[in-house]
């Protein structure tokens, strides 16, 4: 079964943080990435960059609008994931549970199934 694991970062939290707090929070996802690996589990992990970096596209009268930073405003945004193939949800959210974002209050870590992929419904 594959799993979404995604991580919403709100930057006033990790702005709080100290530097030794913030490395330990990649070393973390360091050693979280290597042991996903090494079960086999990892499809894909992926971090974004903030969201005053995205452009918001829609169609009006058949022309593209592209306007900058994110569609909604929120304390909150996703700023990564991790793309997980395990057993059932339950593993899935031991799995989500290693990441060090999980211990840090204002940090949020969601569990997903994904539906389908590849156009194709997932079993």
């Amino acid at each position: 079964m594959k799993f979404l694991i995604s991580m919403h970062i709100n930057p006033a939290v990790l702005d709080a943080l100290t530097d030794e707090e913030k490395a330990a929070i990649g070393d973390g996802h360091g050693r979280f990435i290597e042991a996903l690996k090494k079960s086999g589990e990892l499809i894909l992990t992926q971090a974004l960059v903030d969201p005053s970096q995205a452009a918001v596209v829609s169609v009006r009268n058949g022309q593209p609008v592209v306007t900058d930073g994110p569609f909604l405003e929120s304390k909150e945004y996703l700023g990564g994931f991790y793309l997980v193939d395990c057993e059932n949800k339950e593993r899935a959210i031991e799995l989500a549970a290693q990441i060090p974002d999980t211990a840090i209050e204002g940090l949020g870590v969601e569990v997903r199934q994904v539906m389908f992929s590849d156009g194709q419904l997932e079993a």
